[in-house]
């Protein structure tokens, strides 16, 4: 293969220095090369942190932390990074390279003769491999399409193309040219119960949510280039209709469930021993080595942040939660609140230290739940990139827009619900009535989703594709003003709450059983058997003078206008409707191709 002296993100990499025809004529050396393409999903750059827990984090549930700096991190929370910003250049690249390495495979794999004139076992295993290929082929264009919108596209390998100085595809045809691979794909690669693979390999399942999910993106609102405003196409129920069948081929082969525990979901990405038993994740980004190549962040760059003198070790947790979220969860009966949102951190004696709403972190990813400790960043940790409450809600959410709540789509709505909450506080009574008409079910679903997906990266992007962004970031924005000053569904959360630091039980223990093992001051109400719980002590007003014995920590006196509505440091500080809705391209990458524009008003 020859170097291309163009674009870096569509430069050739020789991954061996066997020739093509020796590398896909065995069996073992074409699987090395498929690696070649897995491992373009993981590290620094991958989402072992920059896909899953920087880009994301700019919704209604989490945010990364800090002030607007267009050229920083904060840039893209606030939804005003600047083109200059070089976070936006490396993943880029690598999802390109990922492209590459999967192009070469897509190429050469049905030219082998293991594939046309293999032993049957050979050819299933080729077949295999192909359609793993394709799969994620079409992660990889999803994830540029739906940062950056129309980019580049070839779909052979870079050698083979003569013009490397590629314009921008519109998205629409990238993603039907994906679909159609991906139904393919999903000829090719067997069930899981089939082939034995762990879910860090592709599956039938998981080409079939892939494919849901990208049809759900081609069916839904975009920013789009020629007319510089979010929109849906008028053929969008096609689409929805790809999204029903396939979540339903997956619900109906009854392969996959949801784990009974919500918080082992979560528990078993850390490599400590906690199985997933029903198999929710239908497929993961692997993390192992150590190193910020393979690896992930996932645990240190978000989750509680830890006091390097800790015997557990420094971790930095740069993601917080939008402080209204925790009052999104019911207050007695979900389980998902105390998985999903941390509101401490470990002090440097392996102290739980209670943090103001300002500051609550991601719970789904804690460095304390893995074996590793000390200076460590990289943790092994998973990432998940689809499991099967996403496919249940996917399935409601098209059966709805196709055919109104019916009875299933109801049931699989119902299911995460009845998942979520706890028998011992009155699931019936507390999950309340799931609505029977068409606009009530998607509000619902737009709930359920809000609630099951927090911090996985996931909800920034639905809210695109619902053209509902900008909705929710003025509702948080009210939501917020309603919580600083104690009206509305916030006239009973205390300004202040007492607490004292008390000992991380560690990762044995559950995540709501950490918090019950918080020492609160029993606030107003101090005889009620729920005195000094979480679940009483944040629902109610606190006393009306100090408590002697107890630490002070703002609550809502910890939210200030400033952080709603200030012009650098108010949350979304940045956003403009039919722009922000994507990023720029790193101007380095477009320095490098005269056919590239930067668009969207960048």
């Amino acid at each position: 293969m020859a170097t291309s002296s163009c674009e870096d993100y569509l430069e050739v990499e020789n991954p061996s220095t066997l020739a093509q025809d020796t590398m896909f004529s065995s069996l073992s050396y074409a699987e090395g090369a498929l690696t070649g393409v897995y491992n373009q999903l993981s590290g620094d750059d991958g989402y072992g942190s920059r896909l899953s827990t920087l880009y994301p984090n700019a919704a209604d549930d989490f945010v990364i932390s800090g002030d607007w700096n267009p050229e920083q991190r904060m840039g893209i929370a606030h939804f005003g990074v600047s083109p200059a910003y070089s976070d936006l250049q490396n993943p880029f690249i690598q999802l390109y390279r990922g492209i590459e390495r999967a192009n070469i495979c897509i190429k050469y794999i049905p030219l082998s003769p293991l594939y046309t004139s293999g032993t049957v076992a050979e050819q299933a295993a080729m077949k295999k491999f192909y359609g793993e290929a394709l799969t994620l082929r079409a992660q990889f264009y999803h994830e540029l399409i739906r940062n950056w919108g129309d980019v580049p596209a070839h779909f052979e390998p870079s050698a083979e193309v003569k013009d490397l100085y590629l314009a921008k595809t519109d998205q629409d045809e990238i993603y039907d040219k994906l679909l159609e691979d991906l139904k393919l794909a999903a000829e090719l690669v067997p069930w899981m119960g089939e082939s034995g693979d762990p879910t860090t390999r592709v599956t039938k399942a998981a080409v079939k949510g892939l494919r849901a999910r990208i049809a759900l993106a081609r069916g839904g609102y975009a920013l789009r280039r020629q007319t510089k405003a979010v929109e849906r196409r008028a053929n969008y129920l096609d689409y929805y209709k790809i999204a029903r069948d396939e979540t339903n081929d997956i619900i109906q082969r009854k392969e996959n469930n949801l784990n009974p525990s919500y918080e082992n979901v979560f528990r078993s990405l850390h490599g400590n021993g906690v199985a997933d038993v029903t198999k929710e994740h239908i497929w993961q980004v692997g993390a192992f080595g150590g190193n910020s190549r393979t690896d992930t962040k996932l645990g240190f760059g978000n989750g509680p942040r830890i006091d390097g003198a800790s015997k557990y070790g420094r971790a930095n947790g740069l993601t917080t939660a939008i402080p209204t979220y925790f009052y999104a969860f019911d207050s007695i009966g979900d389980s998902r609140r105390d998985v999903t949102i941390a509101y401490f951190q470990v002090d440097g004696t392996d102290n739980k230290v209670l943090t103001t709403p300002m500051l609550m972190r991601e719970g789904k990813f804690r460095k304390y739940w893995t074996a590793i400790s000390g200076a460590n960043q990289t943790l092994g940790i998973n990432w998940p990139l689809i499991r099967y409450a996403d496919v249940l809600l996917m399935f409601a959410e098209s059966e709805n827009e196709l055919s109104g709540p019916t009875g299933p789509a109801i049931a699989a709505l119902e299911s995460i619900r009845k998942r979520a909450f706890f028998d011992a506080y009155e699931t019936e009574a507390r999950m309340g009535t799931i609505p029977t008409d068409k606009s009530g079910f998607f509000s619902a679903i737009v709930k359920e989703r809000y609630l099951e997906f927090g911090g996985e990266g996931i909800r920034k992007y639905d809210l695109i594709r619902w053209n509902l962004l900008q909705a929710k970031i003025n509702e948080v924005k009210a939501e917020l003003t309603r919580m600083k000053n104690g009206t509305g569904r916030y006239a009973n959360v205390p300004t202040h709450i007492f607490y004292n630091p008390n000992k991380l039980l560690g990762p044995g223990v559950s995540a709501q059983q950490e918090m019950a093992n918080f020492d609160l001051f029993g606030g107003a109400a101090s005889t009620d058997p729920l005195g000094g719980s979480v679940n009483k002590v944040m629902y109610t007003p606190g006393p009306t003078t100090d408590p002697a014995g107890y630490r002070k920590i703002n609550w809502r006196a910890a939210i200030t206008d400033a952080q709603i509505n200030g012009a650098n440091s108010g949350f979304f500080s940045h956003f403009t409707p039919n722009h922000s809705e994507l990023f720029p391209i790193y101007f380095g990458i477009i320095n490098s191709n005269y056919r590239l524009t930067q668009d969207y008003g960048y």
